[in-house]
């Protein structure tokens, strides 16, 4: 039970050392992910879409 407490004590101890970001940065943050995200995805959808009919048309002939 004391190596627990122990954890604790030195985890609390190391967050007091995080910078953490501000509400600007986190917003800015948060908005770069899901822009990316869904440029991610928007790509792999075209390239699944290309795939597939290349696949359909070699497997048609």
């Amino acid at each position: 039970m004391s190596k627990i407490t122990e954890y604790f004590k030195e985890t609390k101890t190391e967050l007091k050392h995080v910078i953490w970001p501000n509400r600007r940065q986190t917003i800015y943050y948060t908005l770069a992910v899901v822009v990316l995200s869904f440029i991610v995805a928007y790509l792999l959808g075209i390239f699944d879409f290309m795939f597939l009919q290349g696949l359909q048309k070699l497997i048609s002939f």
